[in-house]
């Protein structure tokens, strides 16, 4: 009968001194570490560093004093508590190993967004997950509506960069005010947005077409990693035009628009890609 106690005693997470130590406090208590260890069989220079772990797991009580004695929990109440912080941990590992079987799905899945508002909502819920940093690339109608989530992020400690299409003025971001926005909405036929959170999660579509609107949400490396690139780049540039507009320039026309049109492939120099 003690044997198999002792064993179902293993089964609740007591070692073998652990399920001696209380079933000779079960049987008789209070008692001194001393009676302890004679009535359980646990060796004496090791009965303390077992009560001790008993008393800060609450599976017995100690009464101080010069000889400190020990009782233990009542059986129901032990199993109660058992029987709770069972329930936590499984309640805690459901839902821990959903967001990381989440987590692993979405860093190798690309998710379409349709429509001009979802595409928004999915923007704050990245705003609002990230730590450390977003890049954010965005016409200043889009800015007005994502505003009170980016100072929510700032005043958070988050460190928040945009690259503005038209005037966008805030005094929680750093603000990149793009040289060429007018011509660029000419060049495209509509607005886009593109934001990274933490270098790790990437939203970027179009978002000038109502309900026909669509980005692409994902945390697939192999995008995030270069979209992020092809925003820090840009902010390089503006900060180069910044400092040398005059020189580029001379080079390469008002707002480099030789650039732009060596490097398009359409005669009108409009990608249409809205149509």
């Amino acid at each position: 009968m003690k044997e198999t106690i002792l064993e179902t005693l293993k089964n609740l997470n007591f070692t073998e001194y652990e399920a001696k130590a209380y079933l000779a406090l079960l049987e008789e208590s209070p008692l001194t570490g001393y009676a302890v260890a004679k009535n359980s069989g646990v060796p004496r220079s090791r009965i303390y560093e077992i009560l001790d772990s008993l008393a800060i797991r609450g599976d017995i009580l100690v009464s101080p004093g010069n000889t400190p004695q020990y009782t233990p929990v009542p059986a129901k109440e032990l199993i109660k508590n058992r029987r709770m912080k069972a329930e936590e941990n499984f309640e805690l590992a459901e839902k821990s190993l959903a967001e990381f079987e989440r987590s692993a799905n979405d860093r190798e899945n690309i998710w379409n967004i349709m429509g001009r508002n979802e595409i928004l909502d999915k923007v704050k819920a990245c705003i609002l997950s990230a730590k450390k940093r977003i890049l954010l690339e965005i016409w200043e109608d889009e800015f007005e509506e994502l505003e009170p989530e980016l100072r929510q992020a700032a005043n958070s400690g988050v460190n928040v960069t945009i690259i503005a299409y038209g005037e966008i003025v805030c005094d929680f971001a750093n603000v990149y005010l793009h040289y060429m926005g007018y011509e660029i909405t000419e060049e495209y036929g509509g607005r886009w947005l593109v934001i990274s959170g933490d270098d790790s999660e990437v939203v970027a579509g179009i978002v000038s077409l109502g309900k026909d609107s669509r980005a692409a949400w994902t945390m697939h490396v192999g995008l995030v990693m270069p979209i992020t690139e092809v925003m820090i780049h840009d902010l390089y540039l503006m900060e180069i035009m910044e400092k040398h507009r005059e020189l580029l320039e001379e080079s390469f026309g008002v707002n480099l628009v030789n650039l732009r049109k060596k490097f398009s492939i359409h005669p009108d120099n409009k990608k249409h890609y809205v149509d």
